[in-house]
């Protein structure tokens, strides 16, 4: 089975101006299974070299795409997502084998990141500039809407399919080429999508994929280039930040998806089992690997001992193994680093004060597996409020009024996504306005939508990702003016 959902040889390239190639002197990295270590695929290791023919092609294709029918841009870009949803269960398969989720995550991922293909399949033909009177009546004021140019992706890896189209739709949309950067851990559902791209007639030149293990220099490179006109990152805020001022010299448009530490808010009003409920989505999605994931959970001194039992009694529950195995609901971490650096932070936990309430190890045997693990007490200056877990493990703290809840949500460099369980309508509203976050779910786990604008503040980043706002970041606007013309002139 891992065979027939793995791309093919001549899909394990570079994919460059509408063709496969090899790298740079035949250049390769491995791409491992997580759920034991095993090598799934040699893939091409594109140099800095082979990213700028990349970019070459990028820029080459940038004139004619952008004058392209914004029809034929929806067309292409709906024919991929016909093509995606009939291999969803293939490409399901191999995001399991190369990332570690399981099959039904997977599944839920080729929905959710198709979806932005189909989303903005419908926004390409409603990007519209606007036609006015001046206020003093002597001119008239025209804006026209222009793709951005070549643009640099670069794709984390625990989403592999989701953050591919995420930004590949909306810049195909707007008239845009590009260059992929694909995670070295996760490169082969890129692959596999840019195939099924390039079947669906996207011209040769728009999409380019550059696998690597070797990004910094890549992008350093192809930064350092005055043709490439946007940077849209999904990563790390340390990576983000190094991005941010290597755009300075060409002074790229960027968008950057960073770090989180969401808080998760239970209030004393909230329905105990609904909000477990929530924890389990927004914990355990793709195994707490996920810069939306709840990382800190504040709830109510009166509701704490509950809320804490209820979600340990749920994660106990909850199998751990490959994540092929259809019995299985927790799948391995992407490498053992995780793991480690996991396990860290639960025995700190542990040292500070916190009790252990299920969980806290990681199993024997071959593979990057943690056990779900749920810790009760711990300190608010502990270690693992202040870090993205990465993983699922659920600490829990009390807090006593709404005021102390929303300074320790607040209490962090990071602002993507937060979560709100409450009954109380106006509570939702003050708080929706008091935390700083750009993304808040209220009496749910699940915050993503392709049709809603996903981003953050503070040291998350800045910029839109999917809803209306999506296309946008790919945009220029240019002013027009003209001079009124007298209705009795001629």
């Amino acid at each position: 089975m891992p065979g027939r959902s793995l791309p093919g040889p001549d899909q394990r390239g570079l994919f460059i101006g509408g063709r496969w190639r090899e790298a740079e002197e035949g250049a390769t990295f491995t791409v491992l299974d997580p759920a034991d270590g095993s090598v799934l695929a040699s893939v091409a290791d594109g140099s800095v070299n082979d990213a700028t023919e990349a970019l070459d092609a990028a820029a080459a294709a940038q004139e004619g795409w952008g004058a392209s029918a914004p029809r034929d841009r929806a067309e292409i870009l709906r024919r991929a997502f016909d093509l995606i949803r009939g291999r969803t269960d293939e490409l399901a398969e191999l995001m399991s084998l190369e990332m570690g989720k399981t099959i039904a995550e997977a599944r839920g991922e080729v929905a959710y990141g198709n979806e932005f293909l189909r989303w903005f399949s419908e926004e390409a033909v409603r990007i519209h500039g606007r036609w006015m009177h001046a206020p003093d009546g002597a001119s008239r004021l025209l804006t026209v809407r222009k793709p951005i140019g070549p643009c640099l992706f670069i794709t984390p890896w625990n989403f592999p399919l989701a953050m591919g189209t995420r930004k590949i739709g909306p810049a195909i949309a707007a008239g845009c080429t590009m260059v992929v950067k694909p995670a070295e851990l996760t490169p082969l559902t890129m692959l596999v999508l840019a195939d099924i791209l390039d079947e669906a007639g996207l011209p040769p030149g728009v999409l380019n994929v550059v696998p690597t293990s070797r990004a910094a220099a890549m992008s350093e490179a192809l930064m350092a280039d005055p043709r490439l006109r946007k940077v849209s990152f999904t990563g790390s805020t340390l990576v983000g930040r190094q991005l941010v001022r290597q755009s300075a010299d060409q002074l790229q448009r960027l968008s950057m998806e960073l770090g989180g530490n969401a808080p998760f808010l239970v209030f004393e009003d909230a329905d105990v089992d609904a909000a477990v409920d929530g924890a389990m989505i927004a914990k355990m999605r793709n195994m707490g690997e996920a810069c939306t994931a709840a990382n800190r959970f504040l709830v109510h001194t009166d509701i704490a001992q509950e809320f804490a039992g209820k979600l340990a009694d749920r994660m106990s529950r909850l199998v751990v193994g490959r994540g092929q195995d259809p019995d299985v609901d927790v799948g391995p971490l992407i490498d053992e680093r995780a793991v480690n650096s996991i396990h860290q932070l639960v025995t700190d936990a542990v040292r500070d004060g916190a009790r252990l309430v299920v969980g806290g190890s990681a199993p024997t045997g071959p593979g990057y597996f943690y056990r779900p693990t749920v810790l009760l007490g711990i300190r608010h200056d502990s270690e693992i409020n202040r870090q993205e877990i990465f993983g699922p493990v659920a600490p829990i703290s009390v807090f006593a009024t709404e005021e102390e809840a929303v300074r320790r949500a607040n209490a962090t460099e990071y602002g993507l996504a937060a979560y709100v369980f409450t009954r109380d309508l106006s509570r939702t509203i003050r708080l929706a306005e008091l935390l700083e976050y750009g993304m808040v779910a209220v009496n749910t786990g699940l915050i993503s939508n392709p049709a809603a604008p996903f981003g953050g503040m503070k040291a998350s980043g800045f910029g839109r990702e999917g809803g209306f706002e999506g296309i946008e970041e790919y945009l220029e606007t240019t002013y027009v003016a003209l001079p009124a013309t007298s209705r009795h002139q001629g």
